[in-house]
């Protein structure tokens, strides 16, 4: 039997049923039983005639012309049957390579993929765009003086007029900490939906940065908050736990399918704030049908379930009852549960709280404000009057748990804070995980505190920390819950993604069916497929103070050279009309060589360059290009013969 016939036999109904009236049922269900009996060959043949013949017409006749004659009536059975012979057709074309004329809709990340932090993702349907978060990332030790990293938005740059909005999952660095450059570059106008938290933490970076203070649009949101944007565009708010208040999830639905990115989450049953993952919702969700899930990667690779929140609380309370002196907490200041229960605890044991860092005051403002933050009657004192009271009734809140330089926790250990200097008794809690490229720094501040006889407590020792991320059995429920067509691991390393698709491979999702992609890669998204298809520009910005995205990739590299081989300066005079030397050269060396126990490689040097100006000079050579050059290659390689070293080389050239 050929491949058509084969479809028509799978396609073709063996029974028709149609309603009758009571009075004659027991007459038709006899006529009935003849069609269910009468499908012999013959028949299946007939019907692939048929089949065969609507499907070279299809195109050119797919209903009869309308004439002024009156129509003729067919049968409702005839009538159901060209129908359906029409839809397989349809289904027959598409599998055979006829294009389909699906609606399409795009998923491209900015963000967030092959790395942890920067998350901003965009989904574009015809004519208008809806951005997902707007992150930044700490630059690594090898971006030497640079402040922070956020996406390119040159996509949006040259897009702007198509932005219907902005959707904040929640109120952490790596996903509100651009929002601020962000709008330097599209219109005010475009409104900022997010929960109350998120929307209050985005508000303070417009107030207290250097950036304008006209606050773009911003829309309060709740769990199951739904928002129609432009002319397309419905997104719904699920809500999710994570390690920060007010978290969702983010359904999009377009005509061309539906897409939910999860935002961070975990799947913590006992929520310290009573707020849990609204899983009836996700279920609905699933059930109604997704299209292409996009999920948090941070954890994929730690098996079982992510702990939950409160059993930290009970660890702190173990180190509360055992400290006998002052206790020092290092913990995120946008970790508003955790801070919740070190509030709480500290009352408990009767002890007062100072806060110390700046990003502490004003989360500890704004969520007290927003009732996020319960703080008991007269819990607080300032950091000044931490030595008026017994060590055993303190507790100081501090920042610095990644071990940054300027942090109070690193200054602390390095003995060069203004108030607080660590003593015999102290306890010192790093309720955190050093973030990858960290764990050096926070090393060498866990070294400088036990070096003081402090007692340092940290994740390797006790369970003072738990992660606001889902391990693999967490995301394998959510892939349960959604049951996405298809699937897209983001929020994480390469290797990360890469254990997450394994993970929904185990769940049962084609492999075919998973996208591993890059920043900058454009997901096309149907109702039957999801696919790359092309690229847009993406990567990093750099923020070096006030500057952003003026520093490229050749001053990283100058600073880097510099701060591994150090700097030559040359400075010389010459005559500006026959080239000759003047004076010079002198030669200053700064993180290269000691110059006073360097002299004789100094003067070695000296010689060899004047040598050489002195010859231009005569053959009358005043191009500075010419002498710059000269100068830095007699140098480089006298300097690399002697040393094996390739510092910074710098001719000044003065004329007379």
């Amino acid at each position: 039997m050929d491949l058509k016939k084969e479809q028509v036999e799978k396609t073709v109904p063996k029974k028709v049923v149609r309603k009758k009236s009571p009075a004659n049922n027991k007459q038709q269900k006899g006529t009935e039983d003849k069609k269910v009996t009468n499908t012999n060959t013959g028949e299946k043949e007939k019907k692939a005639k048929v089949f065969n013949k609507n499907r070279n017409n299809n195109k050119k006749k797919p209903f009869p012309k309308k004439t002024d004659s009156k129509p003729v009536k067919k049968p409702v059975e005839k009538v159901v049957e060209e129908v359906k012979e029409i839809e397989k057709v349809e289904v027959l074309e598409n599998q055979n390579g006829v294009e389909s004329k699906e609606e399409k809709m795009y998923v491209i990340p900015l963000g967030g993929l092959d790395e942890v932090g920067k998350n901003m993702t965009l989904v574009q349907y015809r004519d208008e765009i809806i951005a997902i978060d707007c992150g930044v990332t700490f630059p690594d030790d090898g971006l030497l003086g640079i402040d922070l990293v956020i996406p390119d938005f040159t996509y949006l740059e040259n897009n702007k007029d198509k932005i219907k909005g902005l959707f904040i999952t929640h109120g952490h660095e790596d996903h509100i900490g651009s929002v601020p450059y962000l709008y330097q570059k599209i219109d005010k106008s475009v409104p900022v939906f997010g929960g109350k938290l998120a929307l209050a933490l985005i508000k303070s970076k417009f107030e207290n940065g250097d950036f304008s203070r006209e606050l773009p649009k911003m829309k309060e949101v709740k769990g199951r908050s739904r928002i129609k944007v432009g002319k397309y565009f419905t997104i719904e708010f699920v809500r999710v736990t994570h390690s920060i208040a007010d978290a969702f999830a983010v359904v999009v639905t377009t005509p061309a399918g539906v897409v939910m990115y999860t935002g961070d989450f975990k799947i913590d049953l006992t929520p310290v704030d009573g707020q849990g993952v609204d899983f009836y919702r996700l279920a609905q969700i699933g059930e109604q049908g997704v299209d292409l899930l996009l999920s948090d990667s941070t954890n994929s690779e730690i098996e079982g379930f992510t702990p939950s929140e409160r059993t930290v609380g009970e660890a702190f309370k173990s180190e509360f009852a055992r400290a006998k002196g002052r206790i020092i907490v290092a913990a995120f200041a946008s970790h508003v549960h955790r801070l919740q229960q070190i509030v709480d605890i500290a009352h408990d044991y009767g002890r007062k709280i100072a806060i110390d860092g700046r990003s502490l005051v004003k989360v500890f403002d704004i969520a007290s404000d927003l009732g996020y933050l319960k703080l008991p009657k007269d819990i607080m004192v300032s950091l000044s009057d931490v030595d008026k009271l017994k060590d055993n009734k303190v507790v100081i809140l501090c920042t610095g748990t990644q071990g940054e330089p300027m942090a109070a926790l690193s200054r602390i250990a390095k003995n060069i804070h203004k108030h607080t200097k660590i003593k015999e008794g102290d306890t010192v809690i790093i309720s955190a995980t050093p973030i990858p490229g960290n764990e050096k720094a926070v090393s060498n501040n866990i070294n400088n505190l036990l070096k003081s006889d402090a007692e340092v407590v940290f994740k390797k020792l006790a369970g003072i920390h738990v992660s606001g991320h889902a391990s693999k059995e967490e995301q394998k429920l959510m892939l349960n819950l959604i049951k996405p067509k298809h699937f897209m691991p983001v929020h994480g390393e390469f290797k990360m993604l890469k254990a997450h698709q394994e993970t929904a491979i185990m769940t049962g999702i084609p492999k075919q069916n998973i996208i591993v992609a890059f920043n900058g890669n454009k997901i096309e998204v149907t109702k039957s497929s999801a696919k790359i298809k092309g690229k847009v520009t993406a990567g990093a910005t750099l923020v070096d103070g006030l500057g952003v995205g003026d520093i490229g990739n050749v001053v990283i590299k100058d600073r880097q050279q510099l701060s591994q081989e150090g700097v030559v300066v040359i400075v010389f005079t010459i005559n500006k009309e026959t080239g000759k030397l003047i004076s010079g050269p002198d030669i200053v060396t700064r993180g290269f060589i000691y110059s006073r126990g360097s002299e004789e490689i100094i003067n070695e040097v000296t010689e060899s360059i004047k040598e050489k100006l002195n010859g231009l000079g005569e053959m009358g050579v005043t191009d500075w290009g010419i002498l710059k050059n000269s100068t830095k290659d007699i140098a480089a390689k006298f300097f690399y013969n002697k040393t094996k070293r390739t510092p910074v080389i710098l001719p000044i050239i003065m004329e007379v």
